[in-house]
C-alpha cells in the first residue's frame, strides 16, 4: 500500500504520492488531467507534516492573505 493525498499549495491542487524512493508529486490542470509536478522533494522527507513544511518553504512566494498556508485536503492509503 502507498499513501496519497490531496494537497492545496497556496491555491494549487497537487497531489503527492508516497513511494520508496520518497514522495512524487503531481499537479492537476484545468482540464481535469494529471501531470508530473516538480521532482524537487528529497527522500529524506517521510512524514505527511514534512511535505507540508516542504512544499511551505518551496512555494511561500505563492501565499496570499485568502491562501497562507499548505493544507491536507484528504489522504489516503491505496
Amino acid at each position: 500500500m502507498s499513501k496519497v493525498l490531496k494537497l492545496d499549495v497556496f491555491g494549487r491542487t497537487m497531489w503527492a504520492r508516497r513511494t520508496d524512493n520518497g514522495w512524487k508529486l503531481f499537479i492537476r490542470g484545468q482540464e481535469g488531467k494529471d501531470r508530473p509536478g516538480p521532482n524537487v522533494v528529497p527522500s529524506d522527507i517521510v512524514s505527511p507534516e514534512d511535505l507540508v513544511d516542504f512544499l511551505s518553504d518551496l512555494y511561500h512566494e505563492s501565499a496570499r492573505p485568502h491562501r497562507p498556508r499548505v493544507i491536507i485536503l484528504s489522504g489516503e492509503e491505496i
